[in-house]
């Protein structure tokens, strides 16, 4: 059997005991590797490892001893309770002793949990477990989790309520980050809010993302962004003496104002952009945007953007001007720059 769509993350989450055998596939081996975690850690419940119900092969061990999966499949465990066998990196080759296998299997045996790459439509693997009426096969694609997915795993982190606009924030951050990322982020809000019966909020989502910039950095470009002239200085000076290089400081604002001109330039407005920019922004660095937007016309947006490409330019070239005073310079002429040009 083949599962498809949304039913493929459904079954992994609660996967059915009485099927004999389960293959997890993809491209992505990060993700199989969630996937196959939280099948295995469903079929065995907690303590499978210290309890030896959790028995592992690496497929490529069953060429040498095609029986070896049987006898695991069979084996009665010294402590109760359901049992899986685990083939990881298994190759087309082991199809026929999983076959024979498979079709030994009663009620109360190991369930066979096979772990796969990316495998064609004439791997010997997926013929035997998308033809097999009881088996299940379980492609892994490259797409983020939806919704319905990131509620189950916020619950099992110990957040059962999530507000609509903290969720919509969490699935902007699944479409941005690596599976593995996102589910640390996940586990990290878990902790972050245990004990906390308050509602998760966009501004704790934005202060335990992984941050996409330096903070110092971030509230540097703000102040340019703002017209914050009495506090650029102060922040100029801690970013130098952290040893930024000027270049690394160039190119962050000019992603930090090519961010607001696609937010500015977007037909349904700037509010629907800024929830549309890749990567996302959240919480409080969203509503700081959007206020540096309120300020900000097309027009001075375009001019700030040419002035940034002219010193980045500039900094790569073979000039002998010293590199922090043009960065310096190309944001204070943008902290002092004439703003609602549209």
């Amino acid at each position: 059997m083949n599962l498809k769509g949304a039913e493929i993350a459904r079954y992994l989450a609660r996967p059915d005991p009485t099927r004999p055998a389960l293959l997890i596939y993809g491209q992505d081996a990060m993700r199989v590797a969630l996937k196959r975690a939280e099948a295995v850690a469903a079929l065995t419940g907690p303590g499978a490892e210290e309890e030896m119900r959790l028995t592992r092969f690496g497929g490529a061990e069953l060429r040498k001893d095609p029986a070896a999966l049987l006898d695991a499949v069979k084996a009665v465990g010294f402590f109760p309770g359901p049992r899986v066998v685990l083939l990881d990196d298994t190759p087309d080759a082991s199809a026929p002793a999983i076959a024979a296998a498979i079709a030994e299997w009663k009620t109360g045996d190991a369930v066979i949990v096979v772990v796969g790459g990316a495998l064609a439509k004439s791997s010997a693997l997926r013929k035997l477990f998308e033809a097999h009426p009881a088996a299940v096969a379980a492609p892994i694609y490259d797409d983020p989790p939806g919704e319905e997915e990131i509620t189950r795993w916020l619950r099992d982190a110990g957040l059962p309520e999530v507000p609509r606009d903290a969720m919509k924030d969490m699935v902007a951050l699944s479409r941005a980050l690596d599976p593995g990322d996102f589910r640390q982020t996940v586990e990290k809000l878990g902790l972050y809010k245990y004990g906390d019966a308050t509602p998760l909020t966009p501004a704790e989502i934005a202060a335990l993302a992984p941050a996409t910039i330096d903070a110092e950095l971030d509230e540097l470009i703000a102040a340019v962004a703002e017209g914050r002239s009495a506090d650029f200085g102060g922040l100029m000076r801690r970013i130098e003496a952290q040893g930024m290089a000027p270049v690394t400081i160039c190119i962050a604002a000019l992603r930090h104002f090519r961010a607001l001109h696609q937010a500015a330039s977007d037909p349904d407005g700037p509010v629907q952009g800024l929830a549309r920019l890749k990567p996302p922004v959240f919480g409080p660095r969203r509503d700081r945007m959007a206020r540096q937007l309120q300020g900000w016309g097309m027009r001075a947006l375009e001019d700030a953007i040419h002035h940034l490409i002219d010193t980045d330019l500039t900094l790569r070239s073979s000039s002998r001007a010293p590199l922090m005073a043009l960065t310096e310079r190309a944001l204070i002429r943008l902290t002092m720059m004439p703003r609602g040009r549209r």
